[in-house]
């Protein structure tokens, strides 16, 4: 999958300008697509040329002018066919922590323990972080009166994987830091 489909599924929340798209990444989208301003900047005039999306400038005073961006119907479109689709292959794990894992024995286990409680670290600011985004969401409803009534359900579903994966990331960081205390120095 290309970039496209996230910017394009970003803006069905409504207009937005790149720097406010590169926060609704940062926020909502990061947990499973992430993109670089500049990424986002280059995929916004692409799809603007195709016709996905327009794009307005916003004149503003004592700061550069602003463009804004909204889906076109053409872009609803293709978004609703993409989504009609099933994933080209299943998820794979692409993870340079655990290249570094696979690769520790023999090495100093302080090193591999830092390793383990940066990403333990990590995972738990994410947390945080998607809290205050589902709390932004349900505004004091119940889950379940949000899940039946909000116009939108999918960015929480989304969320709802984010968080998982992150509370799966500290239950493994828990694991591995209790192999690591349990194990005897060979030599």
């Amino acid at each position: 999958m290309s970039l496209k489909y996230a910017v394009l599924a970003a803006l069905l929340e409504g207009e937005a300008s790149g720097y406010e798209l590169s926060k609704v990444f940062d926020v909502s989208l990061a947990n499973f697509w992430p993109a670089t301003p500049q990424q986002l900047y280059r995929e916004l005039e692409r799809l603007a040329q195709d016709g996905l999306i327009e794009a307005r400038v916003v004149q503003q005073e004592r700061r550069p002018n602003k463009r804004m961006f909204t889906l076109t119907e053409a872009g609803r479109a293709d978004l609703r066919g993409f989504a009609a689709e099933p994933p080209r292959r299943p998820t794979a794990i692409r993870d340079e922590l655990l290249i570094k894992i696979q690769a520790m024995d023999g090495g100093d286990a302080r090193v591999t323990r830092g390793l383990i409680e940066e990403r333990m670290s990590w995972a738990r600011g994410k947390l945080a972080r998607y809290e205050r985004v589902r709390e932004r969401l349900v505004d004091g409803r119940t889950e379940e009166e949000y899940l039946r009534t909000a116009d939108r359900v999918g960015p929480y579903l989304t969320l709802m994987a984010g968080i998982a994966f992150e509370e799966e990331n500290v239950r493994w960081c828990h694991r591995v830091l209790a192999v690591l205390d349990r194990r005897v120095p060979l030599g």
